[in-house]
């Protein structure tokens, strides 16, 4: 207790600099949002394993760091160092590229491209300047800041992220990049950011949007704390892709909560490949009728990391579909975590959800704790979860050997094989190939014996829970 009081005034003493800081542009819808937001937070505090939905991950490591909000002058220097490294994390064919250094936007390092008439990608924080009816309208609306405290510190600490509108009838043919560097403080000092993005798609447009994290410099404790609201407007067709790949001593925690009207079919992929704890929510509530919803996810731990997968669906409305399908491959001490859960409230009759998690152990250390969980209060619905634990079958890999495959290359055409389902639950282009890239570059090292001396893994691979 002791010590979750001393961070929370350090929290304190953080937000209280925030606001200061941002006072001059801050419109009084804002401030009163924020100062709400952070009033929750610090009534609540961090959770622990006694909160059900945080029964399988411990963050006190986490809790323990006292994290501070980037400078100003250390993204000017993070823009300059990270710019001759973009390439290796650059899209082909992608319609728009927007870039972050440590939660804000840096225009000289992205690209907006020539846009249909009435489509607007750009900086959160802009829009808040330009059109802050607009934004008020929908920012903060749907996400849910007393049931997750993280939802609480990111809206407190909102300062910027990606605003995107696509009009009515608009299909955008491209995906939109969305790229979160986060960088190395001064003298390394732990930094935390709290990126906040809002997606309004109107009726009948389509579109695919990229969130893409990654890290930049040395491998010092790195806080991103993202939350992104996605609402679908009647008969839009939105995909939503999540890629998580920092270095192995960052924290990235992320909610996707999304709002879907009638007859909205929104499809939600995730890759989680880097970062020391992870957790990654998805929240979608299908608020109108004839809306369906796919959940597809890949999981990819070694060392010691920790990925934690919370799902939360809401069924709300009736004639609704929705899938989670799940895969996660681990090894060495790395730990999963799964929890699925579906509420079928009482008006959603005829409602159809699936729910799998499958999931495959490459070391007798690795773990992973799944919970698929079903809430019904309908009487006419159509529901099923399941979920497996399983290795490389050995008669697979002698198939393989047997044909003259080496055991590395065998290795790696089996997880292949298992990602392969999740990968190919995503429509071809631009961003099914990116993410199948990520996923390759993964595999194969995981595939592949370290090198490395004896005991250099587990120094660079440091227990997340023995930090701080």
């Amino acid at each position: 207790m002791a010590v979750q009081t001393a961070q929370l005034e350090s929290y304190l003493e953080s937000f209280t600099d925030f606001v200061r800081a941002t006072a001059p542009e801050t419109p009084a819808w804002l401030r009163d949002l924020r100062d709400t937001a952070f009033a929750r937070f610090c009534e609540v505090g961090f959770p622990t394993t006694r909160n059900e939905d945080w029964r399988f991950t411990n963050i006190s490591a986490l809790a323990r760091i006292p994290f501070r909000p980037a400078r100003e002058t250390d993204r000017v220097v993070a823009a300059s160092l990270a710019s001759s490294h973009l390439a290796a994390w650059h899209m082909e064919n992608a319609l728009s590229r927007l870039v972050f250094i440590d939660g804000l936007f840096v225009p000289a390092l992205s690209t907006i491209g020539a846009l249909p008439q009435g489509v607007v990608i750009d900086s959160l924080r802009n829009q808040i300047a330009q059109r802050p009816a607009f934004v008020a309208e929908h920012l903060g609306r749907y996400l849910d800041t007393v049931r997750d405290p993280f939802c609480a510190l990111n809206t407190a600490f909102l300062e910027d992220g990606a605003f995107v509108h696509v009009p009515r009838g608009i299909a955008l043919e491209r995906p939109i990049h969305l790229l979160f560097v986060s960088t190395a403080g001064p003298a390394h000092t732990p930094t935390m950011t709290h990126p906040r993005n809002l997606i309004i798609a109107e009726e009948e447009a389509q579109a695919a949007i990229f969130e893409d994290y990654v890290s930049f410099g040395a491998e010092i404790h790195a806080f991103s704390n993202a939350v992104t609201e996605l609402v679908a407007r009647g008969n839009s067709n939105i995909e939503h892709f999540l890629i998580e790949r920092e270095h192995l001593q960052s924290f990235n925690f992320s909610t996707l909560r999304i709002e879907q009207a009638r007859s909205a079919n929104v499809a939600s992929h995730s890759l989680l490949a880097g970062g020391a704890l992870v957790r990654n929510n998805v929240h979608p509530v299908l608020a109108g009728e004839g809306g369906e919803c796919l959940i597809n996810g890949l999981f990819i731990g070694s060392g010691r990391q920790h990925l934690d997968n919370y799902m939360l669906v809401e069924h709300a409305s009736p004639h609704c579909a929705s899938r989670q399908f799940y895969n996660g491959i681990l090894d060495q001490h790395a730990h999963g975590v799964f929890h699925g859960r579906i509420i079928v409230h009482k008006n959603a009759q005829k409602t159809d959800a699936k729910q799998t998690n499958r999931n495959l152990l490459l070391a007798d250390d690795a773990q992973i704790d799944t919970k698929p969980q079903l809430e019904i209060y309908a009487d006419d619905v159509k529901c099923t979860h399941g979920a497996t634990i399983g290795q490389i079958e050995d008669n697979a890999l002698f198939y393989l050997r047997a044909r003259g495959i080496g055991e590395i290359e065998a290795r790696r055409l089996l997880l292949e094989a298992f990602a392969g389902e999740c990968l190919g639950r995503i429509k071809s282009g631009p961003a099914r190939d990116y993410a199948q890239a990520v996923v390759e570059a993964r595999l194969f090292a995981l595939a592949t014996p370290a090198p490395s001396p004896a005991g250099a893994a587990e120094t660079k691979e440091r227990n997340w829970e023995e930090v701080g």
